[in-house]
């Protein structure tokens, strides 16, 4: 168990460094750490990152690393797409789903999504700076960004993700921000996404272990104020490809198991 407490501490650091990737790392600590089933560890990462990236926003809002227009252009179609998913489309899918021959359970296309979607968000971290320049030369679209932010909005829904390892590429790729005003504006787009998220997840799940969950944000808040502290001091292109690496180990990590 102090392994899963350290775990949430590191994930709580890595949030605050790069204004995401807290949730891709929760949702796998509550499954194989605290042994909770995927669709619970959804909602309970939903909360607690929601609340942890809230508080961390503050700072970055401090330091004038916020773009509120931009925030707004993109989280509310995402908290939109968020909402609808875990208050109606994650309660309509089937424990069992059959596709084309297939069978496979709801948890597993949790997990399995969540897997992809870390590759993905590990090669977005991971991408040469110059392919990331010539993109952000681009005219700003917010049409756009309210597109990518419905879909981030659903996907978050979907895994239970705060989703900042997808808004922070889109924010730099799409709008153009500075790294650290893109992870800052992150921050206060998953805070307010994850936690309405959260609220559908009410109507869902009534034995919700409240104690437990306060528990888990309290040394995930810790682990917030030590990783924005290091953000100011480190590299943000360090910050970028050593979450890039470490994502693409988890997932890894992941995939080994699934097939155990």
């Amino acid at each position: 168990m102090n392994l899963a407490w350290l775990a949430i501490t590191l994930m709580g650091v890595i949030l605050g460094l790069v204004g995401g990737g807290g949730s891709i790392l929760t949702v796998p600590i509550f499954v194989y750490l605290f042994m909770i089933k995927p669709v619970e560890a959804t909602a309970y990462s939903l909360f607690v990152v929601g609340i942890v990236s809230l508080v961390g926003s503050l700072f970055y809002i401090k330091k004038k690393y916020v773009n509120f227009k931009v925030g707004l252009v993109f989280a509310i179609p995402g908290i939109l797409g968020v909402y609808t998913m875990r208050r109606y489309g994650l309660p309509s899918i089937p424990e069992i789903i059959n596709l084309g021959g297939l069978s496979f359970s709801k948890e597993s296309l949790i997990l399995n999504t969540f897997i992809l979607l870390m590759l993905i968000a590990s090669y977005s971290m991971l991408k040469r700076p110059k392919e990331q320049i010539a993109v952000k030369k681009k005219v700003l679209n917010y049409p756009v960004i309210a597109v990518e932010g419905i879909v981030v909005g659903l996907i978050t829904g979907l895994v239970g993700a705060g989703g900042g390892f997808l808004i922070v590429p889109a924010l730099v790729l799409l709008a153009g921000l500075e790294i650290k005003v893109a992870i800052g504006t992150s921050l206060l787009i998953i805070a307010a996404k994850s936690l309405i998220g959260f609220t559908g997840d009410l109507h869902n799940f009534g034995g919700i272990d409240w104690v437990f969950l306060f528990k888990v944000t309290g040394i995930a808040f810790m682990g917030m104020l030590l990783g924005v502290a290091l953000s100011q001091k480190l590299p943000s292109e360090h910050l970028k490809k050593g979450f890039g690496w470490f994502v693409l180990a988890i997932a890894g990590f992941m995939l080994i198991k699934a097939q155990s």
